[in-house]
């Protein structure tokens, strides 16, 4: 199974968990997929469809891929020496994607210093396709982003620290 795939299932998995679902069905044009709890319900289901038919594995390729480089951390000047615990953490409201601009190349929601209104959006969450706005709960200065940009998110995980007006 590819990364991506199972990516995908954790994230259904979460949603699933989040939004209290008993059981999900997702079919797509190579792979169904039956999500339950239970494992009793998912079988019976499959039980109950045809199978598939399986297409024969690729070969590996000749020459193996190029493992990816580990991601560096941010430098040291780009963390707050102290976070200040008056300051609103603003969280994720569910697993996702970060992302601080509404498209590739247009300019971020909010930068570090900017002073942001109640209600002014201050990045964006996907999951499968579905956009979450997050928005600013009171006003107040962006002090730190603590994610990176289209990062993995996790539901509840800080992702930045306003300093209230």
């Amino acid at each position: 199974m590819d990364s991506k795939l199972l990516r995908d299932l954790e994230i259904l998995t979460g949603l699933m968990e989040q939004g209290g679902w008993k059981s999900l069905r997702l079919h797509s044009n190579e792979i169904s997929v039956n999500l339950s709890p239970t494992p009793q319900d998912g079988l019976e289901r499959a039980a109950a469809q045809p199978a598939a038919p399986r297409r024969e594995p690729e070969p590996p390729p000749a020459t193996p891929a190029p493992s990816p480089a580990p991601i560096a951390a941010p430098p040291a000047s780009a963390l707050p020496s102290a976070i200040d615990p008056a300051w609103a953490v603003v969280k994720a409201p569910n697993l996702g994607t970060f992302y601080r601009s509404p498209k590739p190349g247009a300019p971020n929601f909010v930068e570090v210093g900017q002073q942001v209104q109640a209600g002014t959006e201050l990045c964006l969450i996907e999951v499968m396709k579905l956009f979450t706005s997050v928005r600013a709960e009171q006003a107040g200065t962006v002090r730190h982003i603590a994610a990176a940009d289209a990062e993995l998110v996790e539901g509840g995980q800080p992702l930045m620290y306003i300093e209230l007006a």
